[in-house]
């Protein structure tokens, strides 16, 4: 008998077909005999919903409010979701976030998790029932309920597995595991049957939508093995572990992210401090920057361009105007219509010529290369968005079908 973890998203739970569907695996895995514990997602698009909603009363509410009124999408899965196991005969019963002890810190809309105290889950365990619990959130040292922004509910299984000891803790999608490439987008993407923590955790960072980039850091911490499953097929996924047995190839993956904007600034002074000008005022604003390149000072003069999410760009612009005249730039450009894409691979580093064979693979396509950056297991690049996808394919038949 195993403790198994299992997390379902949004679309797998988005309908009465779908939730039938799910209770269906939850059931055999119960059957089989393990104990169960299932963290679920809202159904859907339920969470931009209640966002469309919320903005219909108020167009700038505070964030603890927003918290309390987008917790309730995950609370109306867990209990449809029982209820249709209940119907089945099985033994379940539904937890929220502060029912089973997810203690959070108080940033209310990306709040970190404490600590999983998960007595109430033992307990429920202990009477052999399946246990289903609300994902994405939590509560804080005031007794608010937070939640824990973009890939919380993979957060929450992850968090759960660790403090329990589980076995293993499955990630339920719609896609059948992990692959060379978005196969939405790349019809001839091979599946992968295992990879490594560092490599997922670098794919999610750069926009592989399959695993959340902190639920997989939480994961790489404590050793949890991973499992991403599809919720459609009943079949083997990718498992995410340490050390994997197949011998390492050159690159695991391609990934693209849209959710990208670049920033320069021309004509800053050529003297020490001013980078640290720059990314101070950012970072106070909790704004993550990501590729920064800085030009080779002439006549007393540099500039810097660097990547921040697409969607904190107004916000970057604002503040860095704010301190224009405290940083001396003579001239912001923004561009928010590129996208980043990026190759990785633990096999990079035994390997020479990597980038190159990307770069010729974009040399191919005719795609140009705005800003580069690497690491000892990624290269990525920037690109038109209206070129990524055509840049992925590209990259894709030079290392996977050529």
């Amino acid at each position: 008998m195993a403790l198994i973890v299992q997390k379902f998203g949004g679309s797998s739970v988005a309908n009465a077909e779908r939730i039938q569907r799910v209770s269906g695996i939850i059931a055999d895995t119960y059957k089989a005999g393990n104990d169960v514990v299932v963290v679920l997602s809202a159904q859907g698009d339920t969470t931009d919903d209640l966002i469309e909603k919320a903005g219909e009363i108020n167009p700038a509410p505070s964030k603890r409010e927003m918290d309390m009124l987008l917790s309730t999408g995950e609370q109306i899965s867990i209990a449809l979701c029982a209820m249709c196991l209940e119907k089945m005969g099985m033994p379940v019963i539904s937890l929220l976030g502060w029912q089973i002890g997810m203690s959070t810190n108080s940033d209310y809309g990306n709040a970190r998790i404490k600590a999983v105290t998960g007595d109430r889950i033992k307990e429920e365990l202990d009477k052999k029932r399946i246990v289903l619990v609300a994902g994405f959130q939590g509560i804080n040292k005031y007794g608010d309920i937070t939640t824990l922004g973009r890939g919380g509910s993979d957060t929450t299984a992850v968090a759960i597995a660790v403090s329990l000891h589980a076995d293993l803790c499955q990630i339920y999608t719609d896609v059948d595991g992990v692959y060379t490439a978005d196969p939405r987008k790349v019809p001839t993407a091979k599946k992968l049957d295992e990879i490594t923590y560092d490599e997922m955790l670098e794919l999610a960072s750069l926009g592989a939508q399959v695993l959340h980039n902190r639920s997989v850091e939480m994961a790489k911490r404590y050793g949890m093995e991973l499992e991403v499953l599809s919720s459609f097929e009943r079949k083997p996924g990718t498992k995410v572990k340490e050390v994997t047995k197949v011998e390492q190839t050159k690159i695991s993956g391609i990934a693209k992210d849209s959710d990208v904007a670049r920033i320069a600034l021309v004509g800053l002074k050529d003297e020490p401090g001013i980078a640290f000008k720059v990314f101070r005022v950012l970072a106070q604003a909790k704004i993550n920057v990501d590729i920064i390149l800085q030009s080779i000072g002439r006549e007393g003069a540099q500039d810097i361009s660097f990547t921040v999410p697409r969607h904190c760009a107004e916000e970057a612009v604002t503040v860095l105007k704010e301190h224009e005249q405290a940083i001396g730039f003579q001239l912001m450009d923004v561009d928010t219509s590129i996208a980043k894409v990026s190759i990785v691979g633990a096999g990079m580093m035994s390997s020479a010529g990597i980038a190159a064979l990307m770069f010729e693979a974009l040399y191919d396509a005719k795609v140009n290369i705005g800003m580069i950056s690497t690491s000892e297991i990624k290269v990525s690049v920037l690109v038109a968005e209206d070129e990524a996808d055509r840049a992925v394919k590209a990259i894709h038949k030079k290392f996977f079908e050529d």
